[in-house]
């Protein structure tokens, strides 16, 4: 008898995989299904509950990078305080509203919790050093979904641009409307401060 064959013989003959993979015999199929429902909404309820924990503006910046960093330059723009008293939070401009699409962005920010426990951004220095590196990344993210954060509350529908100003009309005009341009390419720095923007396309 191979290796692998007296392996999987040991697994099988294990009492407690036995155990596991015994049909039951004492619980009706009712209690399985009912227990299993309950089990499923436990599950979705607790998953559910973790999701919207870490879509909230005190979760993003219960770490001092983003605290210290973005979210005090977030403060000085109408995004935060203006006369509507309408405030956009972090996920608000970072996380798209749809169900897939907020699963696959937070997917993505796995590689931010990564960044914050290897020390990536940890000094004012390292941030400001890999500024651009990380506005640009943010930039092409929102550029490649057509700017869906920024849809969360802004939608093209719904602009009247005969209160915009002329400027502004004839760019959502010529641009938006017809597809040519997505808001971030135009909307850079609207919330925290620009980078150095030598060399980005339509930037001079």
């Amino acid at each position: 008898m191979t290796a692998i064959a007296r392996a999987w013989s040991w697994f099988w003959l294990n009492p407690w995989v036995r155990t596991a993979t015994r049909p039951a015999t004492t619980l009706s199929l009712a209690f399985l299904t009912l227990g299993g429902f309950v089990a499923g909404v436990l599950f979705w309820g607790g998953f559910n509950t973790v999701l919207e924990h870490t879509n909230t503006e005190g979760f993003c910046t219960s770490c001092h990078e983003m605290k210290s960093n973005v979210f005090e330059e977030l403060k000085g723009t109408i995004h935060y305080a203006n006369r509507s008293g309408v405030r956009a939070t972090c996920p608000d401009c970072h996380v798209p509203h749809k169900w897939t699409d907020k699963i696959a962005r937070k997917m993505q920010a796995s590689k931010e919790v990564w960044g914050h426990i290897f020390g990536s951004i940890d000094t004012r220095d390292k941030f400001l050093d890999l500024r651009r590196h990380l506005a640009e990344h943010e930039w092409a993210r929102m550029k490649a979904n057509d700017s869906l954060e920024c849809r969360n509350c802004h939608s093209a529908e719904s602009m009247d641009v005969s209160k915009q100003n002329p400027r502004a009309a004839a760019a959502h005009e010529k641009d938006l409307f017809t597809g040519e341009k997505t808001c971030i390419d135009c909307h850079k720095g609207i919330a925290h401060k620009l980078p150095n923007m030598q060399g980005v396309p339509g930037w001079q």
